[in-house]
């Protein structure tokens, strides 16, 4: 597994309680700029709206994958929508989720797998001020139990 790109700000914002992986649809142009450039997954998140037939399809909106510097008039647009490659009961049963739950599906992280472009996608609710408070506190109560244990076997 190679990583490509990652969404740091998804684990402060969100409490993921879900974890599901997609395959991604792509054009050329994408995947070669993927292996040359970092993309920016920060701001995107996943929609979940009905096809022609009435089926549900999920989409990866607000990803920015570069231009790829080589291309040429049929480049890709850097913003455009990606369809997600998912199971149809994942994608109903996200889906419920997101409509009667109040949830919300972000992408954590964007990977090769085997050669082919995946991206790992949590399903997760929104940290309010307090809570992101309190990691802030745990977080530095752990950081000063690990250096005073760091510190008391220097003494031995």
């Amino acid at each position: 597994m190679k990583l490509i790109a990652g969404n740091p700000k998804a684990k402060s914002e969100y409490f993921i309680e879900e974890v599901v992986e997609a395959g991604l649809v792509l054009t050329g142009t994408e995947v070669k700029s993927l292996r040359s450039h970092t993309p920016d997954i920060k701001d995107a998140y996943v929609h979940i709206r009905a096809n022609a037939e009435g089926n549900f399809e999920a989409f990866l909106l607000h990803a920015h994958i570069p231009v790829y510097a080589n291309g040429n008039i049929w480049n890709h647009a850097p913003l455009r929508d990606r369809k997600l490659l998912l199971q149809r009961r994942q994608i109903d049963k996200l889906y419920g989720q997101i409509i009667q739950k109040g949830k919300s599906l972000i992408p954590l992280k964007l990977y090769f797998k085997e050669g082919i472009a995946k991206i790992e996608l949590g399903l997760g609710v929104g940290k309010k001020h307090h809570d992101k408070r309190q990691d802030i506190k745990n977080r530095t109560v752990q950081r000063e139990m690990d250096q005073a244990m760091k510190r008391s076997g220097r003494n031995r």
